[in-house]
């Protein structure tokens, strides 16, 4: 179970390292602002505020990523910690998406079923 769990997690993190690369590197382009559904003026607008969200994308599947190695490697309390912390938080931007732009729910559950399934798989092996 722990090894489905951290499988889970890696896919996870590499969305968010998808996600960092589109609000991070790619924003202004045709191909982004489509997947966004804005306009060349609205990414221009908005393009700092994405440059900073995306960092925080990158920064979350860091830390899973770290959790992922520390697990590995046999430091399940540190591993387990960063995991939740991680996973947690991917899932948490993912409500709070849904709440505040209902619109946005297609994205939110792209963002958060991951983080979701490896939370309950974590938990499921914690508890095995």
């Amino acid at each position: 179970m722990t090894a489905a769990a951290l499988v889970v997690a890696a896919l996870a993190a590499i969305l968010h390292v998808y996600i960092f690369v589109m609000e991070s590197v790619t924003w202004t382009s045709p191909r982004t602002r489509a997947v966004f559904g804005m306009s060349e003026e609205e990414a221009q607008t908005t393009r700092l505020l994405a440059l900073n969200q995306g960092y925080y994308n990158l920064f979350l599947a860091i830390v899973t990523g770290a959790g992922i190695v520390a697990t590995a490697t046999g430091a399940d309390a540190v591993g387990a910690a960063l995991l939740y912390a991680g996973l947690g938080s991917m899932l948490a931007a993912a409500v709070v998406l849904v709440v505040s732009a209902r619109d946005k729910a297609r994205a939110a559950v792209m963002q958060g079923t991951l983080p979701l399934v490896a939370i309950v798989l974590l938990l499921l092996a914690s508890t095995l």
